[in-house]
């Protein structure tokens, strides 16, 4: 698992990491302990590993739980994946893409997953009934996430990913713990499902959408933002939409100075 380990497996299966699918392998095994405390992980769990690479992770989590399913897109990689983990009796390799392919329930989420899935992967967890997600994303990524109102990071991920769970972030990860290096470091983040939200929306599909698009809209009032939207979802007249906008809450403020509680009640203004 070390870096020269890494180089050795990319040499002997003559693969290229690939660019396009963000394959930065983690060479620094010292973070697999810190992810499993992170995620208080057990015997009777079982764990999400998406993006498994070449199974360092894997193999490590597979002693410490009841199973590990390990999903990696990557053909090449899943078939040196299956050699790596072929003593393990609990490691399911599920070979394709993560937000696509039919798994088998889990309740953990352990993952070093590519840059370039994090936003779609957060959104996905959220969704889903899980413990805990302990992930390495990137720095900046993260930081969006766990930001307050006002900041220019702020945005619809923040607020969609505050009404859904608690966001810590741990600790930091150098961007020289991967191979091939990534131009930017990492951090350890956990999301854990809140017991109560913080609040509700009537239409949790209506509200994300609303979300994505009110912050394309970030600095307009919020009556301009969103009037389109109405339109289009609800097929109402411009002028009906412009009688609806006024009476909704906030209608005179900009998305960028609400906070998630504000959307939520936005949100619920909208038309039944």
């Amino acid at each position: 698992m070390s870096l020269e380990e890494t180089k050795q497996l990319l040499r002997s299966h003559r693969i290229s990491p690939n660019k396009f699918l963000g394959q930065n392998f983690m060479v620094e095994p010292s973070l697999y302990p810190k992810l499993c405390t992170h995620a208080a992980l057990s015997k009777g769990d079982v764990v999400l590993d998406a993006g498994a690479g070449f199974g360092w992770l894997t193999c490590f989590l597979a002693d410490k739980c009841k199973s590990v399913v390990a999903v990696e897109k990557d053909p090449q990689v899943a078939r040196v994946l299956r050699e790596q983990v072929r003593d393990f009796g609990n490691v399911a390799v599920i070979e394709g893409d993560v937000l696509k392919v039919p798994l088998p329930d889990f309740n953990k989420v352990i993952a070093i997953p590519p840059y370039y899935l994090s936003s779609h992967l957060v959104t996905w967890l959220l969704e889903r009934h899980i413990d805990c997600a302990v992930l390495i994303l990137q720095k900046e990524f993260a930081a969006h996430l766990a930001t307050s109102v006002g900041s220019d990071k702020y945005g619809w991920l923040t607020v969609v990913t505050y009404q859904s769970a608690e966001i810590e972030l741990l600790d930091p990860v150098p961007k020289v713990m991967f191979y091939p290096q990534p131009e930017v470091d990492s951090i350890i983040l956990r999301l854990k499902p809140w017991s109560k939200k913080p609040f509700e929306v009537k239409d949790q599909a209506l509200f994300v959408r609303m979300m994505k698009w009110l912050f394309t809209q970030r600095n307009k009032k919020l009556g301009k933002a969103i009037a389109p939207f109405i339109r289009d979802n609800f097929k109402l007249s411009k002028q009906d939409a412009e009688n609806l906008v006024h009476t909704m809450p906030f209608h005179d403020r900009r998305p960028r100075e609400l906070s998630p509680e504000n959307f939520g009640a936005i949100a619920d203004a909208l038309p039944n």
